[in-house]
């Protein structure tokens, strides 16, 4: 991974004081950054509906019930990561370190990924060098998307709009079969190389298998379902997830308001680490309740990469702080509906794949 250093501008005396008084917030009230009596009750609420979903579904009577719990189970695995895991990966999900832990490892294994591997190079990587090509994690080298000026234009990339839907189905297939099978063996498609421990590969072998033993040779044994169907669900909610998972974070990062900051030869960028967080993210419809208690405040996504050390259960009532105190050092914060971000996203997709260079649309509020 290349290594950056920023440069000082406004970003840095926003954030200055950004922190003072988010800090000054939560000494007010008396309360602590991380989660409180809701994020408890959502921890309870989505292992209960994850066991519960799962015990359904060993248990059906019928085809169409297998079917329906295999693939609310899905769901409700995947919101336990927006709402759990990720604060989790964190550490301000709950109080402890040691519990912070063993949610984000819990909940991230037995989706069969690697808790290690994601909660690395997210922390290490996409949170530092956001949109960062060569030092993003998540910024793709992707044969058939072309997500950056710097990656070549290819006569296939001006219909990637169009298939990009096609593609978003099989993002959880790539992320369990593909991903992180590739980076074991030093031989990713992603912009960055990573070195996985033995002991990570070892966990990351056994959690997919135990993984795939519960979720295709178990309702095989417990039910007469049929082996065409059982794979059925797993594809089909695998499509599910992934559709879900892009449509929530895609929008996000790549949109023709974000920008794809380059380095110089000295591998020093123009700008502050925070303006950084703030010209790479877009928010969208961050005042709703609805999106923040079932995204985990990933619609929020600017605010929660300049305030990692903040649950999401708290986003709502220091919005209105982080706002204010953008607007007063001129520091662009994007935010729209999320039709807005889609409409977009897909602008970005189809400017990408027609020109060689793009410039951000200029953001009015």
């Amino acid at each position: 991974m290349n290594k950056l250093k920023f440069a000082k501008d406004q970003g840095s005396d926003f954030y200055k004081e950004l922190i003072q008084k988010v800090d000054e917030y939560f000494n007010q009230k008396k309360i602590r950054k991380t989660g409180n009596g809701i994020m408890i009750f959502k921890i309870i609420m989505y292992f209960s509906l994850d066991a519960v979903f799962y015990f359904l579904m060993v248990s059906s009577d019928t085809t169409l019930e297998f079917y329906l719990y295999y693939l609310l189970l899905g769901v409700s695995v995947l919101l336990t990561a927006f709402n759990i895991s990720h604060d989790a990966s964190h550490g301000v999900a709950v109080k402890s370190k040691f519990w912070n832990k063993m949610l984000f490892s819990l909940s991230f294994n037995l989706q069969g990924n690697n808790a290690y591997v994601w909660g690395k190079n997210h922390n290490e990587s996409h949170h530092l060098y956001t949109n960062v090509e060569g030092s993003d994690i998540d910024v793709l080298n992707n044969p058939v998307l072309r997500m950056t000026v710097n990656q070549p234009l290819k006569w296939f990339h001006k219909y990637q709009f169009l298939y990009i839907p096609v593609l978003s189905l099989l993002y959880s297939f790539n992320w369990f079969f593909i991903r992180e099978f590739l980076m074991i063996f030093r031989s990713s498609s992603r912009t960055i190389s990573i070195s996985i421990p033995l002991v990570e590969v070892l966990k990351l072998i056994l959690f997919k298998l135990l993984y795939l033993g519960y979720m295709i040779f178990c309702p095989l044994y417990f039910l007469d379902v049929g082996l065409l169907n059982v794979i059925s669900a797993f594809m089909l909610n695998h499509f599910i997830v992934s559709i879900i998972f892009t449509g929530v974070l895609g929008v996000s990062h790549l949109s023709d308001y974000v920008q794809h900051p380059q380095p110089d030869a000295e591998g020093k960028l123009s700008m502050s680490w925070p303006t950084l967080q703030m010209v790479t993210s877009v928010d969208y419809n961050v005042k709703s309740r609805f999106l923040n208690w079932t995204l985990g405040g990933f619609n929020a996504h600017a605010m929660h990469h300049i305030l990692p050390n903040v649950s999401h259960v708290h986003y709502l009532k220091i919005l209105p702080i982080f706002i204010e105190t953008a607007q007063k050092h001129n520091v662009p914060y994007m935010k729209m509906s999320y039709v807005q971000a889609v409409k977009s996203y897909f602008r970005f997709l189809y400017k990408m794949g027609r020109s060689k260079s793009i410039n951000p649309r200029r953001y009015e509020s």
